[in-house]
């Protein structure tokens, strides 16, 4: 064995144990590289997503003494696809006909499958065609295929599926996960019964991956029955030992909450493979079952990027981002390599605690490592810098995500709304509709909370109207209580009435914020009259709710009714009821300090007394600068 083999042999041994660091040290001392040796690299950073470092190695590659082959091609464009960058891809694709690849099948699938995944399905289509037939091989179809399932082209998609030569597993899978991305329940579980009914004139049927995107998708939509339905097909077939297929299983009941169901399946798998740890921690903080989590994740044998998200991630939808930020940390420290996945969920915790200091660190690293086209970072970004105050921020990081979702466009409306841009609001919401972007019912809300609060009523009821008329998306109550308290807000409280009286139905056979929203407009208005009457129809629906009684009584205070309001308040103490204390908190320095409404242990709670009696003196002597 030549000196050039064993070393490259050892980098990729070093590449594949995870010590990408001294994988690179050893090869940026090798005496002389050839393709092989650059590919070695150039694959490892490839696969383990550090992009930079990739793009980097390919660089260098093309003005040294070797030269890129197929296999050097295909790492690059794997490199685009995880970047989601189309222009990099196309400029790597010229670089390819360039060099007399033109006609590599392997290149050529990669070029493909790149353009799929950065959704520019026109340029997938067109290197498909460009193919001579007799050259596609399976490979091929699916890349196209993947293509528009990942751009959710569901007719076109069919139509390729319809027309492939030989529809492979694969195929069937691509359809299958495509769909239950979506949350198309229905045509998942109809194209797993046409595959079903083939099995027996193919030598192919459902494997584990068929059955791990199915259990994916009954979980998702919380259909219990579907995914007991699922589970039962799995297990008649001998699917139910395969690692996959079972950690999809525990996670769906996991999700939907069956306790039972979830332990039996955990209590039945015999060898915990890494994947079964993983869903396993996933699973217990599904159900809220934090400890227990953090103890399985002590016990774990092995930790990987996917153990170490759920842990933070877990914490995050928790409600517990403190432990969620020191669990990040404690990995950082390990030296294990955070995807965007883990940054994105990371941001998410920095986001609930308000900690713009500690989410503009983490925005370097991502930017350091090319996650910020990413949609979920981005997403998350977004949503940091706007809780914070940020606007700029916010939209800086907005305009940084190469393909935006329906999350971004939605996060974005909602910064601009509470930051009182409703001039951006509107303007952004029209570039989302000419996108081809469909608003959902999170997009509305949006839309006439912002409207709401700048006293827009005129363009909210044009907002209202549209949304069933042009969009299809059906009413609900959240909808309902915006527009009540858009003409609250406005003073129209006739109308606001007249909209919770006509849709009473459907607020009283869900929660009754309307009606508490139009109590609020009456307190703010001091139409004292129609809020005892609210008040009332409150107290009927929502007996043991304290809201209700505490607008009702500010209602009184405000209009000067104080017997009224005593009344209020003491009907509230005969039924034990309590107002629920106020919390608020500040980040100075890396010191988080909370505060509760009747609390006063804080330090320095006396010289904070003195500066708020200061400011509000300021405010009272500067009316015409703060308003009444």
């Amino acid at each position: 064995m030549s000196a050039l083999v064993r070393i490259t042999s050892k980098v990729s041994s070093l590449a594949r144990s995870g010590r990408i660091t001294s994988a690179r040290q050893v090869f940026d001392q090798m005496p002389e590289r050839d393709t092989v040796a650059w590919n070695t690299m150039l694959t490892s950073y490839s696969h383990l997503g550090i992009t930079q470092e990739a793009i980097s190695i390919f660089t260098q590659l093309r003005f040294s003494d070797a030269k890129p082959d197929d296999y050097s091609f295909t790492a690059i464009l794997s490199t685009c696809a995880s970047l989601r960058d189309a222009r990099l891809g196309r400029q790597i694709q010229s670089l390819i006909i360039r060099s007399g690849y033109g006609s590599s099948l392997p290149v050529n699938n990669s070029v493909i499958d790149m353009y799929g995944k950065c959704f520019d399905t026109l340029s997938a289509s067109k290197v498909f065609r460009d193919m001579c037939s007799d050259v596609r091989n399976e490979v091929t179809w699916c890349s196209l295929l993947f293509a528009y399932m990942n751009a959710q082209q569901f007719e076109e998609a069919l139509c390729v599926f319809v027309e492939m030569p030989k529809r492979v597993a694969f195929a069937w899978n691509i359809m299958i996960s495509g769909h239950a991305h979506c949350g198309k329940i229905e045509s998942c579980l109809r194209l797993f019964k046409e595959m079903m009914m083939m099995q027996s004139s193919c030598e192919f049927g459902p494997d584990c991956y068929t059955f791990s995107s199915l259990m994916n998708a009954c979980a998702d939509s919380s259909e219990l029955v579907y995914g007991k339905m699922v589970h039962c097909v799995m297990v008649k077939n001998g699917w139910d030992s395969a690692a996959e297929a079972k950690n999809s299983a525990l996670s769906f009941y996991a999700k939907a909450g069956c306790r039972d169901d979830a332990m039996r399946e955990l209590n039945s798998v015999k060898a915990l493979s890494q994947v079964s740890w993983n869903s396993i921690i996933d699973a217990c903080m599904k159900v809220g079952e934090t400890e227990k989590a953090a103890e399985l994740f002590r016990l774990a044998p092995e930790k990987n990027i996917v153990t170490w998200t759920s842990m933070f991630a877990g914490y995050v939808k928790n409600g517990d981002g403190e432990r969620a930020l020191r669990i990040f940390v404690e990995m950082t420290k390990l030296g294990v390599s955070a995807d965007h996945f883990a940054y994105g969920s990371v941001l998410h915790a920095c986001s609930g605690l308000a900690l713009l200091g500690d989410g503009e660190m983490i925005h370097g690293c991502v930017i350091h490592r090319g996650f910020q086209g990413y949609a979920y970072v981005g997403n998350a970004l977004v949503n940091l810098y706007a809780k914070c105050g940020d606007i700029k921020g916010s939209n800086r990081a907005f305009g940084d995500i190469v393909n935006k979702d329906l999350i971004s466009w939605n996060t974005m409306l909602f910064a601009f709304g509470v930051h009182g841009l409703a001039d951006k609001a509107l303007k952004l919401y029209e570039k989302m509709i000419a996108s081809g972007t469909k608003p959902d019912k999170v997009t509305f809300i949006g839309m006439l909370t912002t409207c709401s609060h700048s006293g827009l009523v005129k363009e909210g009821c044009a907002v209202f109207e549209s949304m069933l008329r042009d969009f299809g998306v059906p009413l609900e109550v959240d909808h309902v209580t915006c527009m009540i308290d858009l003409f609250g807000r406005s003073g129209y409280l006739v109308e606001a009435k007249d909209l919770a009286t006509t849709y009473n139905s459907l607020i009283s056979n869900s929660s009754n914020s309307s009606w508490e929203t139009l109590l609020g407009a009456c307190s703010t208005q001091w139409q004292t009259e129609l809020g005892r009457e609210v008040g009332e129809v409150l107290k009927v629906a929502e007996p043991s709710e304290e809201m209700s009684f505490v607008l009702l009584s500010n209602l009184y205070c405000s209009s000067g009714k104080w017997k009224e309001a005593e009344d209020v308040r003491r009907e509230m103490v005969e039924k034990g009821m309590k107002k629920t204390p106020g919390c608020s908190w500040i980040q100075v320095g890396n010191k988080v300090s909370a505060f509760v409404v009747g609390d006063c242990s804080h330090p320095d709670i006396e010289e904070l007394s003195e500066t708020l009696n200061c400011i509000q003196c300021d405010m009272r002597r500067n009316l015409e600068t703060f308003g009444p």
